[in-house]
């Protein structure tokens, strides 16, 4: 069992930058591939970028803005997010799976609650 816990979300304004964390528990968090997606107001859920196999993922939207990261010492992803845009406002989600292929399907097996991110014009 592997639980997600996310923060970092927030209000900036365009052109801004924010820093999302996502701290699992469990002691297989290095087997796992993570991602991150988002869901804005209406839409579906986005896969946003994914670490854990090669290569890193990026969707188009958000490669050279957005970095993945993680740190399987202290079970912990990250999402730095650069030059942000109102195009961004989403709900974000860490997410973890065990089978390659899942994320792009928009599946999982561990979700996280969700962090909210508001970019402001």
């Amino acid at each position: 069992q592997v639980q997600l816990v996310e923060s970092g979300g927030g209000l900036v304004q365009a052109g801004g930058s924010l820093r999302l964390s996502c701290a699992a528990s469990g002691r297989t968090f290095s087997s796992y591939i993570m991602g991150w997606f988002r869901q804005a107001a209406g839409k579906e859920r986005e896969f946003v970028a994914g670490i854990g196999w090669k290569p890193i993922y990026y969707t188009d939207s958000v490669k050279g803005r957005f970095t993945i990261s993680r740190d399987n010492a202290k079970n912990i992803v990250s999402l730095q997010m650069n030059s942000l845009k109102p195009e961004d406002t989403a709900i974000y989600y860490c997410a973890a799976a065990s089978v390659v292929g899942n994320f792009e399907r928009g599946l999982a097996d561990y979700w996280g609650q969700g962090t909210q991110v508001t970019v402001s014009s």
